[in-house]
């Protein structure tokens, strides 16, 4: 890739069948505004240093080592050295273990994407090996030594390339179980449920990444545009949140069915197309459905 400097270079291999290929960063934080860390007594920059946690003295660096606590207050110390001979011997080799539907993961255990492209004198295997997965409609599950890790990689066809997605590992993810524990059984049914598919089919749309703006990173520019040009800026309008006894309301607001709506134009989803045919039978169904029928509460599963 011109301009981009290759994160890794090493062999993708299935079988018998192997090519040369590089590693590239997809996706990358360096464009975001930065901000330094400032003495507001002198407006110097500040530098950080590290310093002992009892005696408060500045440690050098040649004195810092790394350490795993193993009770209140004692440290088994590594030396870097140690710490370099537990990496996995790199045979710098994708190794393709099996072939997997493009679904079969959960997006949970996405790291980071790479794309993953052939060098010159191999890119008749590397569109082989491209052209079957997508024939196939597959993935591929690899492992390699990557950035001084043993590391597992979804691969999947993209373009004319193929894009290569590290892995977090089992223990890496948290329990959904756990995280949604607290999550109330409540069952929707009725006007409330006729209504929310009223409005999610009045924003059906598609994914185009060009249409949505980073409106922190862009409140961030205006908030230093501000402070040079000695500007202020608006206060944040405070989002109010549907409580329940409000909640059909709000349904019905949304789907335009209510007198306060008749004077907003409706909203859509960017690129959002006008819906087809069976998609307006239903909006007119679900209109009718909430005109003629009674709300009923919402019922504790």
């Amino acid at each position: 890739m011109a301009g981009h400097r290759a994160q890794w270079k090493g062999f993708l291999k299935v079988g018998e069948v192997s090519c040369g290929v590089a590693l590239y960063t997809a996706a990358s934080t360096s464009d975001r505004i930065a901000f330094n860390t400032i003495n507001t007594a002198t407006g110097n920059r500040v530098n950080r240093v590290f310093v002992d946690s009892e005696t408060e003295e500045p440690v050098p660096k040649e004195q810092q080592v790394k350490g795993f606590e193993i009770d209140d207050g004692r440290y088994v110390l590594i030396d870097p050295e140690e710490i370099a001979a537990t990496v996995p011997d790199s045979n710098k080799t994708l190794e393709i273990e099996a072939f997997i539907s493009c679904g079969a993961v959960d997006d949970v255990y996405f790291d980071k994407p790479y794309y993953l492209t052939p060098d010159r004198t191999s890119a008749d295997a590397f569109a082989i090996l491209r052209d079957g997965m997508k024939a196939d409609k597959v993935a591929a599950i690899a492992r390699a030594v990557l950035f001084r890790r043993m590391r597992t990689v979804l691969i999947r066809p993209h373009g004319k390339g193929l894009i290569a997605t590290t892995l977090q590992y089992d223990y890496e993810v948290r329990s959904a179980t756990k995280a949604f524990e607290s999550v109330p059984k409540i069952k929707i049914e009725g006007e409330m449920l006729d209504l929310a598919k009223h409005i999610i089919s009045t924003k059906i749309g598609e994914f185009d990444p060009a249409t949505f703006d980073d409106r922190y990173e862009e409140a961030l520019a205006a908030l230093v545009k501000a402070k040079v040009e000695g500007k202020s800026l608006p206060k944040r309008k405070k989002v109010e949140v549907s409580q329940p006894n409000d909640l059909l309301a709000a349904l019905r607001e949304s789907a335009g069915l209510s007198k306060k709506s008749e004077d907003k134009p409706n909203r859509t989803a960017a690129n959002a197309n006008k819906g087809t045919v069976r998609q307006r039978a239903a909006r007119g169904a679900a209109e009718k459905s909430a005109v003629s029928k009674a709300a009923p509460q919402r019922k504790a599963g």
